[in-house]
């Protein structure tokens, strides 16, 4: 079940929010360091992390499922987001070269089906990056945090979901090593928990960041054809040949 679009710009709005976005920001910009002329879409509530290519690429949106609610963006400017059915985006196929899924993939009632359809929408060779929720992870197990609500997943878990969904996972990184504390004493700490939890192996961070390319080789699925009414009539009596005056 999605959260709704009021409370995740609601954590965004305080400290802990401008933390996660701060570190899951910065490992999302080292994946992508260069967006100049593409094509990026956000879907899910990417919103907050979509200021770091929007003065740079060719074209920015940001997709909110009708399950969540949807919020300008971005605000001081035309607005560039959209309400949308998260399984049937209204863009052809092949229409964008990016796609920054987060607040998505753990809240989706048919993951598979999520990921066929931005499969559907990515160019060959387009990229995906996904921000998941880490199963075993702190923030996953506490629900003052975005993170801590759905379906969070492991490692392999995501690594079977997009192979099955025609995806090749290619780079993988981890954030929000902090745990997810609101106390401001504690949060003044963060940037050193986050810089331990980078040099220490382990599998407890909060979130795994994945991304993973479009296989081109595979067929472009059909998509379902929608049923067409048709009107049933009751059946009548035709008159017999010569029938009248007879």
């Amino acid at each position: 079940m999605s959260l709704d679009v009021v409370d995740l710009r609601n954590f965004y709005a305080h400290r802990l929010g401008a933390v996660a976005r701060d570190f899951i920001g910065r490992a999302i910009r080292r994946r992508w360091n260069d967006t100049a002329g593409q094509r990026v879409l956000g879907l899910g509530y990417a919103s907050p992390y979509l200021g770091l290519f929007r003065e740079e690429a060719e074209r920015c949106l940001a997709f909110m499922p009708a399950a969540q609610g949807v919020v300008k963006w971005p605000s001081a400017h035309p607005s560039l987001s959209a309400l949308v059915e998260s399984l049937d985006l209204p863009l052809p196929d092949a229409a964008v070269d990016r796609v920054l899924l987060i607040h998505g993939l753990e809240m989706s009632e048919d993951a598979s089906a999520l990921l066929r359809e931005i499969w559907r929408v990515l160019a060959p060779g387009g990229r995906l990056l996904a921000v998941v929720p880490n199963r075993r992870g702190v923030w996953a197990r506490m629900d003052n945090n975005p993170f801590g609500h759905g379906r969070p997943y492991s490692r392999p878990q995501i690594t079977n979901l997009l192979r099955d969904t025609w995806f090749t996972p290619v780079a993988w990184s981890e954030a929000l090593y902090v745990p997810p504390i609101q106390r401001g004493w504690f949060l003044r700490s963060a940037a050193a928990w986050e810089r331990a939890g980078a040099l220490l192996p382990g599998p407890f961070a909060g979130v795994h960041i994945v991304e993973a390319t479009k296989q081109v080789y595979r067929a472009l699925p059909a998509r379902p054809r929608k049923r067409q009414l048709v009107p049933q009539l009751p059946p009548v009596l035709a008159p017999s040949p010569g029938g009248a005056g007879v």
